[in-house]
């Protein structure tokens, strides 16, 4: 007698039997693999909280479908969960379009997400950098100051890509700034908006040479590295530079190339961030690129690759890679 398998029962066996090939194809994984997630993600943020790495990218898409935001978290730097919408423009009334470059901050038991909406081309125009606010690292975010936190186009910097920096001393700094300039603004402790230079002026431009878009700050040794992106986004030639300094102003001339294209791996390698292992010397370069052969601006992949340092303290160059890294969890 024929034995029925019926369509529910057929459609069980087939999601169990994916279901334990995806395991096994996951627990033998050795290196991340790059891209580390699949999808079009871009300005990869990349923190580390209550033991997990965490990556928040931009979703790379035309401006007007680029309303959200995922997340990505990991133990290991090689399996990933990705956390669907932990902010939209539904959370945040006043951004319409072209939600991008998070930065994330933990603070008092919250988490400070920064972003950029709207595109803004002039102060006449609703938009540049706000502020969500949530209890968990995966959100849900919600709108913390209701409006922009900056909406203003000072010392020629559009108000987009910023950086949250933590001092030493606990002070809390934005960089931020595209059109080829970079400004530094000393944050409120309550992150509502910012406190004045002992000079009065409340931005201060910290522009290297090369400079586009992208910042970041990390401090080693007691010194301030400052990284930034050149080039053009959808062009190969984007790329990663850097300049070190002894404090958080500069001045910042610039050292080097950090990342840049290979045309046997991918083009466009850019809008970094940067994790450091706690007490450790492992330190990672979290980035986007465009695969070869791929012409949309938006096609961008989120990858990450190690970054080493020489014995007088200089970056050495990264080479980008398909393998990714190897698996570190964190103790």
């Amino acid at each position: 007698m024929k034995k029925l398998v019926y369509p529910s029962l057929l459609f069980a066996i087939v999601i169990s039997s994916c279901s334990s090939l995806q395991a096994q194809q996951t627990a033998g994984k050795k290196t991340s693999g790059n891209p580390v997630f699949p999808g079009w993600y871009a300005d990869p943020e990349g923190a580390i909280f209550n033991k997990r790495y965490w990556i928040y990218p931009t979703y790379s898409a035309p401006y007007n479908q680029q309303v959200f935001l995922d997340a990505f978290s990991s133990t290991d730097l090689v399996n990933w969960t990705k956390h669907e919408r932990i902010v939209d423009t539904a959370a945040i009334k006043w951004a319409k379009r072209a939600m991008w470059a998070p930065a994330i901050v933990q603070k008092n038991g919250r988490y400070f997400l920064f972003f950029a909406a709207n595109d803004i081309q002039n102060e006449q125009q609703p938009g540049g950098i706000g502020v969500a606010v949530a209890n968990k690292p995966e959100g849900p975010f919600k709108d913390y100051l209701g409006k922009p936190l900056l909406d203003k186009i000072v010392n020629k910097a559009q108000p987009i890509d910023q950086f949250v920096f933590r001092d030493k001393d606990g002070q809390y700094y934005m960089i931020y700034g595209g059109w080829g300039h970079c400004n530094i603004t000393k944050l409120k402790d309550d992150f509502t908006g910012f406190v004045p230079f002992e000079d009065g002026n409340t931005f201060r431009e910290i522009t290297p040479k090369g400079y586009v878009e992208g910042p970041i700050m990390f401090i080693r040794n007691n010194k301030y590295y400052f990284m930034w992106s050149e080039g053009g986004w959808t062009g190969p030639d984007y790329r990663v530079a850097y300049a070190i300094g002894d404090s958080p102003f500069g001045p910042f001339e610039r050292i080097g190339t950090v990342l840049q294209q290979d045309a046997a791996v991918a083009t466009g390698a850019g809008h970094h961030s940067v994790l450091q292992v706690p007490g450790s010397n492992d330190w990672y370069i979290v980035y986007h690129r465009r695969p070869l052969g791929e012409t949309d601006g938006n096609h961008r992949v989120t990858c990450i690759d190690k970054m080493e340092f020489d014995d007088k303290g200089f970056i050495k160059p990264v080479k980008i890679t398909f393998e990714g890294v190897a698996p570190k969890v964190l103790k």
